[in-house]
Formats: C-alpha cells, sequence, structure tokens
C-alpha cells in the first residue's frame, strides 16, 4: 500500500502564504518589526502545515509533522544565540588580531596609544586556571568515588548537601573567602607581616568554584557505569579499590572529562575573584606566588571600561582569545580521552 506524502512544493507555497501573510499583517498595521514577521509567520506555517497535511497525511501523521516542526524550531532558538555570539566575536575582536597583541602587555601604555596586548593576561589565565586544575581536579573525582562507590550513611548526606550548596555560590563569595584567609591572613606569615595579592590566591579561589561542578558532574557519569561490570570484576576476585581504577574510572571517562572541561571554562571566566585577590597588574608577571597578576577575563573587564577609543578593540580581542583557548583546550582533551580508549 503506497501512502501519501506531503510533497515538498507544498510544504514551500505553505511557508510562502504563511510569511507573506504575517508580513502583510504586522507590516501593514505597523506594530511590530521583522522579529514580530518571523514569529508570526513561522506559527502560521505550523498551523498551516497541520491542516495541509491532515488533509493529504491524515491526522496522526499531521500531528508527527508539526511536532518535528516545534522540535527543528526549539533547535534553532537555542543555536541563535550561540551563533550569534560567536559572529559578533570573530567580527569585533579580530581587528586586534595581531603580533603586538600577543606579544606585548598593557604596561606604560597610555590612553592615546593605539598599541599595547594581552600577553600578561594570557600568562596569568594560564597561570592561575592550571593550579586550579591541578588542586581541583584530584579533590573533585576522589570525592565523586568516595559518594559512589563509598559513601554510606549521615556522612555522605553531608557531603552531598554540602556540594549542592557550593554548587551556587557566587564567585565573588569565593574571592572574598580566599582575601580574608589566604591574602590576609595567611599571605603575612611570608611576606614580613605585609598581606600581599597573587595569582596562586586567585587559582585557590577558581578551585573552590571548579570544586562542585567536577565532583557533581564525575558522581552523574559513575553512576551511569554499569552494575554489571563491578560484579563481574568482584566475582573475579578483584578488589574494590582495583574495579574502581581499571573499570569504572575508564568506563566513564569521557564523561568525567567533559565535567572537567566544564569546570575549567566557568574557572577561565570569572572576573570578580582575580580581581579581589590578584589585584590585576599591567605588566608581565611569570611568578604566580608574587606579586599581582592579570587574567583575560578581568583584562576584558578593565578594557571595557577604559575610555580610551582603543580599548574596547582590545576587549573583544581578549574576549575571542579567552574562547579560542577554552576551545582549543577542550578539543585537545576530548582528543586525548577518545585516544586513551581507543588504546585500551
Amino acid at each position: 500500500m503506497r501512502v501519501k506524502r506531503l510533497s515538498p512544493a507544498v510544504n514551500l507555497l505553505v511557508a510562502a502564504v504563511a510569511f507573506g501573510l504575517s508580513a502583510a499583517i504586522v507590516l501593514g498595521a505597523g506594530i511590530g518589526n521583522g522579529v514580530l514577521v518571523v514569529v508570526l509567520g513561522w506559527a502560521l506555517y505550523l498551523l498551516g502545515i497541520l491542516v495541509a497535511a491532515g488533509r493529504v497525511e491524515g491526522r496522526r501523521a499531521a500531528r508527527d509533522r508539526a511536532w518535528r516542526s516545534l522540535i527543528y524550531s526549539a533547535c534553532v532558538l537555542a543555536i541563535l544565540p550561540l551563533a550569534s555570539v560567536v559572529w559578533t566575536l570573530i567580527a569585533k575582536g579580530a581587528g586586534r588580531l595581531d603580533g603586538d597583541f600577543f606579544r606585548s602587555s598593557m604596561n606604560n601604555i597610555g590612553a592615546r596609544d593605539p598599541n599595547g596586548g594581552a600577553y600578561h593576561a594570557i600568562i596569568g589565565t594560564l597561570e592561575q586556571v592550571g593550579i586550579a586544575t591541578v588542586i581541583a581536579v584530584p579533590l573533585g573525582v576522589l570525592g565523586a568515588i568516595y559518594l559512589v562507590e563509598y559513601g554510606r550513611g549521615r556522612f555522605a548526606g553531608t557531603v552531598r548537601f554540602f556540594v549542592d550548596v557550593m554548587t551556587g555560590v557566587p564567585s565573588i563569595v569565593a574571592g572574598l573567602f580566599v582575601l580574608s584567609f589566604w591574602v590576609l591572613i595567611v599571605s603575612p606569615w611570608v611576606n614580613h607581616g605585609q598581606p600581599r595579592f597573587s595569582g596562586f590566591a586567585a587559582a585557590l579561589a577558581l578551585s573552590v568554584l571548579m570544586l562542585p561542578t567536577i565532583v557533581r558532574s564525575t558522581e552523574e557519569m559513575l553512576r551511569l557505569v554499569p552494575g554489571p561490570l563491578r560484579e563481574a570484576a568482584y566475582a573475579l576476585g578483584v578488589p574494590q579499590w582495583k574495579t574502581v581504577l581499571k573499570i569504572v574510572i575508564p568506563a566513564a571517562r569521557a564523561g568525567i572529562v567533559t565535567g572537567v572541561m566544564l569546570a575549567i571554562a566557568r574557572a577561565a571566566g570569572e572576573t570578580a575573584p582575580v580581581l579581589l585577590v590578584a589585584g590585576g597588574a599591567a605588566a608581565i608577571n611569570f611568578d604566580p606566588f608574587t606579586g599581582n597578576q592579570s587574567a583575560l577575563a578581568l583584562f576584558v573587564y578593565q578594557q571595557a571600561g577604559d575610555a580610551s577609543k582603543y580599548a574596547p578593540a582590545r576587549a573583544w580581542t581578549a574576549a575571542l582569545t579567552l574562547v579560542a583557548i577554552v576551545l582549543i583546550l577542550t578539543v585537545a582533551a576530548k582528543m586525548l580521552a577518545r585516544r586513551s580508549s581507543s588504546t585500551r
């Protein structure tokens, strides 16, 4: 039996009529602009395709086609903001993509100087996020392993509660915590009684923000590992710690890497903690343990509020650089995780 299908020509005709009618209503009555034309036109198209498909394909197929159109619409609506952000970053950030931007800092750069770059901020971001990753990833993964494999009773429930609370802690609170503890109490012990800002203090604040994300994402990935894998290992006499290390973690590696990269992306884009405990600096500082240090997110914030006419271009290029760094790190981590999985 041959099933009737709505032809593409009819589909295009319905779309043309719907958007034409929408333009006539909106623009003719002067009640909106092109955005309202698109929204109303799409609603009319869905209604028209439901009626046309119902006559040709039947009610069930018509409802299926209408719901598929709604799903595609939701997908497009979700992609449009991301595409708009990427296009804006590339369009406005490409103007200062030159060697001077990546080789120089803002030291001795005045308001009328078109030069100056973000080399010092790039160094600060890589060092701070790198140190924060070294601190947060082992703690987060081990904490998730405890919650999934070993945690029972009241203590495990308390740990989960505090992880959930830390997930919603604003970044400024993490910065204030590190400022009050590390900068004002601990750092004077090694600086002749004087509190001192540093990139390491910013890394501590970023690690506080990264930790709950890593714990929560790793916990969910470990729970997705099938129970029979563990039971088979136990049946062969493999200890629990070795089962977790050799079977559970490799099976959940891809999801763990994704969670870690999400935490790194969040840490790289934070401004408040770096401003509070690293202080920011216009000159290059390779030592994260001594002296003020900048970061790309802080550099964007400072340049966006600068009165110089050359500052906005620097801010857009720094934002594009930050997104590119996170993208490169994410792709590299995914490739390493996939390669290690394929070689097993």
